[in-house]
């Protein structure tokens, strides 16, 4: 049989003929296990990372299949070959935000405990012990985070805690949990949570004894109403709701922030107004290889009638790429311009120099670009624009959440996000080009810098 992890997708990709072998040669007992051999059908974010890891915490979006990872990790650790045999583990904490929680999702849900397990592994539930007990002797016990003193006393080898980001009293019964995480040789917990922005989350996160998963809701779009997908989609993508409860992002405030996520989500607008000008910026990699920086392209259109003080624009569109060479970037900054009806690109030339315009122009001989070179940090150049936004004369389209993800991690310190901030760069220069420097000219018609 091909490798358990890789099987799913190996016996969905190929063709009826072939399946239908497959499925031929199994015998009768083989075919009552398929269902439940979890590693032959799980999606990667499904299945714990190699390691010795202590915490492993499942990011997901509403509906991402968490839920199902977590009760069929707790089915490997205390199952063993054989029904009677022992597992991994014998004691095993279920914490949940409400008993009721625990009862309803974690253990009868439609992917929870029993409904996972075979019939002769199958753990009955004791009501009154709160307790589910295995034919071969391990057991699960139930606890509420609302209670985090019921967790004093009781010791296991693992456990299972759901929806944590949402627990009123997290800190507290975290806390008690691990004290409780004392037996057998290697305990560990499986968090399964959509993310929040909580001090017990990111602490967790940020242990160097934690490994993350991470999938979002359409990551588990065939177990997925086809009119749920659409709904939701329809209604919060792009929106600050959307990137924490679908793509499942942790949306963290970083301490002196120049754009705060509260203030980004209410400049969303829906109706476009036309525009006097629209540009595309482009920030470029150093290199073009995979794993390389972003090239950021990001679109923006202007209303300059009037004095500057009246003056607005809207970002219109991110559509920044990694991993492309040269002629793959230019050729998508060159489509952003053709689809938006741009009037002008403008390309920071610190890394390439006349390179940059060079490329451009292989794609389009006759297009209008303008050079921007930074003197200054990237704080330096970001706080003018910030400060656009402050006044409320920049709004936002939906779909920008990667951007806005940038945009929030920019602090007067510098930088707190992993790589280089190309989204943010180009929306600096575009919002430049558009109303900063056109504005000094207006007051100063001598004077123009960059």
């Amino acid at each position: 049989m091909h490798d358990l992890k890789s099987g799913a997708a190996w016996l969905g990709s190929v063709d009826a003929a072939v399946r239908d072998e497959f499925i031929s040669e199994l015998s009768e007992g083989e075919l009552l296990a398929l269902p439940y051999l979890f590693e032959f059908w799980a999606m990667d974010h499904q299945l714990p990372p190699d390691g010795n890891w202590r915490s492993w915490v499942i990011l997901g979006g509403r509906g991402a299949g968490k839920t199902r990872a977590g009760a069929e990790w707790v089915r490997a650790a205390v199952e063993g070959a054989r029904p009677l045999d022992p597992g991994r583990c014998k004691r095993v904490a279920l914490v949940g935000e409400t008993l009721d929680q625990v009862r309803e999702v974690m253990i009868f849900g439609e992917s929870g405990i029993i409904a996972c397990s075979p019939p002769d592994r199958r753990p009955v539930w004791s009501a009154t012990r709160k307790t589910l007990r295995w034919p071969n002797g391990a057991e699960a016990m139930a606890f509420s985070a609302h209670d985090p003193e019921s967790l004093r006393g009781p010791q296991f080898d693992a456990a299972w805690v759901d929806e944590l980001a949402k627990w009123k009293k997290g800190q507290d019964t975290w806390d008690m949990l691990q004290f409780g995480l004392r037996l057998g040789e290697r305990p560990q917990v499986c968090a399964t949570t959509t993310p929040r922005n909580v001090g017990v989350l990111k602490e967790l996160l940020a242990s160097s004894s934690t490994v993350v998963t991470h999938a979002t809701t359409e990551t588990n779009k065939a177990n997925l109403a086809e009119s749920f997908l659409e709904e939701v989609r329809a209604r919060y993508d792009g929106t600050r709701l959307g990137r924490q409860e679908l793509d499942g992002v942790l949306l963290e405030d970083v301490e002196g922030a120049l754009w705060s996520r509260a203030a980004l989500e209410a400049l969303g607008i829906e109706d476009l107004p036309a525009f006097d000008r629209i540009v595309v910026a482009v920030d470029p990699p150093v290199t073009g290889k995979a794993g390389s920086d972003e090239c950021g392209i990001i679109v923006v259109g202007a209303q300059t009638n009037g004095p500057p003080q009246d003056w607005r624009a809207v970002v219109l569109e991110d559509c920044s790429v990694q991993g492309l060479g040269p002629l793959g970037w230019a050729n998508a900054a060159v489509q952003a311009m053709e689809k938006w009806g741009a009037d002008r690109l403008v390309a920071e030339v610190n890394q390439g120099g006349d390179m940059v315009e060079t490329v451009l122009r292989q794609i389009d001989p006759l297009l209008p670009v303008t050079k921007v070179h930074a003197a200054k940090g990237k704080v330096a150049r970001a706080e003018p624009v910030a400060a656009l936004y402050e006044q409320g004369r920049v709004a936002h389209a939906r779909g920008l959440g990667l951007l806005e993800d940038q945009m929030c991690r920019m602090s007067r310190q510098g930088y707190a996000g992993k790589g280089s901030p190309d989204r943010v760069d180009a929306l600096v220069w575009a919002l430049s080009e558009l109303l900063i420097l056109p504005a000094a000219t207006w007051r100063h018609p001598r004077l123009r810098t960059l």
